[in-house]
């Protein structure tokens, strides 16, 4: 007669949503989001996010990043400003202006 479903869907409701922009996808424009970004295609725009970012291998940025962490391992032209950690793997491509609270390099990749 009574249920829990009123909690369970309220569970549901408060997880942050995760974008996913697949590979061979391109989109031109501006994103706000609370969720996690997974990046394989291309983004030409500005992103500003508090969730979790990751430019996966073939992914490519080329705008503005706002956001709290990100995981790179495309590439990335612009300009970012994290409040938490940017974790650069030795794929990772990045030319702008990169402004990060802490730094994550894995071996082999080269800085200039």
């Amino acid at each position: 007669m009574f249920s829990d479903n009123k909690k369970e869907k309220h569970a549901m409701e408060s997880k942050p949503s995760q974008n996913i922009i697949a590979r061979g996808t391109k989109i031109v424009g501006d994103f706000n989001s609370e969720g996690d970004f997974r990046i394989d295609g291309t983004i030409e725009g500005n992103i500003k996010t508090t969730g979790k970012l990751v430019i996966g291998k073939e992914g490519f940025i080329k705008g503005t990043i706002q956001g709290t962490d990100a995981y790179f391992e495309g590439k990335f032209s612009g300009k970012l400003s994290l409040s938490g950690t940017l974790t650069l793997k030795s794929s990772a491509f990045i030319e702008g202006e990169v402004v990060v609270g802490k730094l994550a390099v894995e071996q082999g990749q080269l800085l200039m």
